[in-house]
């Protein structure tokens, strides 16, 4: 018969805590989780970095930002970048489930899922946090390059390709982005041609539409990037017709695209959107 040591099972115990503080779920990700208790909110927190960069001569705005851990591979890192919705600024990765606005928290698992499979997440701000340029009146069409937006924006995709944020690919960038941040991420697709690789438009429409005022173009850039669409069947912001009407000329078209439709579902971020906004990622390399 073997006799333990209190000795040993300490040495046991510790063993144990290494592995677990060690495997994947614990050190291989910039995020924690924690599941929703009787006592406490589910959380989910991903560090972050932050910078500037100029929107005008005289102007910039706050970029926050996060890479994968581990070692990126030859290319880089891809990049996804998240844009915000109206009025909800993106000013850290952290997100309570029992926040008045709860739905958010399936952003905070999007960014985290993002994260986790190996992709880089870039959170730029709108002009003072509120909405983006893409479908303001006199600035939606021709004088678009004119916008603080544009040059903003520019400016980003510059900084990636330059190393700003580390080693990232900019030969594989994607966008999403919900409500005002949905239809700027179509707005890569009509003013920043070639540069993405794939968009997930949620909650939103094509980059000139807003709310229920939405024409479609008859023709869209030859080289509109595969695109896919999440809403809300009884979204009260962005009516679903609306996102029908874009998802249907992209069919038209030839050009890769697809949709998920919540039945009960509102202006918000779904249970199924981290999964969604992955494959769709994940399926144009």
């Amino acid at each position: 018969m073997t006799t333990v040591t209190p000795s040993v099972r300490w040495l046991g115990l510790l063993a144990l805590l290494a592995c677990l503080f060690a495997s994947p779920s614990w050190a291989d990700s910039p995020c924690s989780e924690r599941k929703k208790t009787w006592f406490l909110p589910g959380k989910i927190s991903c560090s972050h970095q932050s910078t500037w960069i100029a929107s005008g001569a005289l102007s910039s705005r706050q970029v926050i930002y996060q890479t994968p851990a581990g070692t990126p591979p030859a290319g880089g890192w891809p990049v996804a970048i998240l844009y915000q919705g109206s009025f909800f600024a993106l000013d850290d990765f952290v997100y309570y489930s029992n926040e008045w606005l709860g739905k958010l928290y399936n952003e905070g698992k999007t960014i985290k899922t993002l994260l986790d499979h190996g992709y880089a997440v870039i959170a730029p701000s709108a002009p003072a946090d509120l909405f983006w340029q893409t479908n303001i009146p006199g600035l939606s069409g021709e004088l678009y390059p004119t916008s603080t937006d544009f040059t903003f924006l520019s400016n980003l995709f510059q900084a990636i390709d330059n190393g700003h944020f580390g080693p990232l690919n900019g030969q594989r960038k994607y966008a999403t982005g919900i409500s005002s941040g949905g239809y700027n991420s179509s707005r890569m697709a009509v003013s920043f041609p070639g540069q993405f690789k794939a968009l997930v438009v949620h909650s939103g429409s094509y980059a000139s539409c807003s709310g229920p005022l939405c024409s479609v173009p008859d023709n869209l850039p030859a080289d509109h990037p595969p695109t896919y669409f999440i809403h809300g069947f009884v979204d009260t912001v962005v009516p679903w017709w609306s996102m029908d009407m874009y998802y249907d000329r992209l069919l038209q078209q030839g050009i890769a695209t697809g949709r998920y439709t919540e039945p009960l579902g509102n202006h918000e971020w779904f249970d199924a959107s981290p999964g969604k906004v992955l494959a769709w990622f994940n399926a144009h390399p």
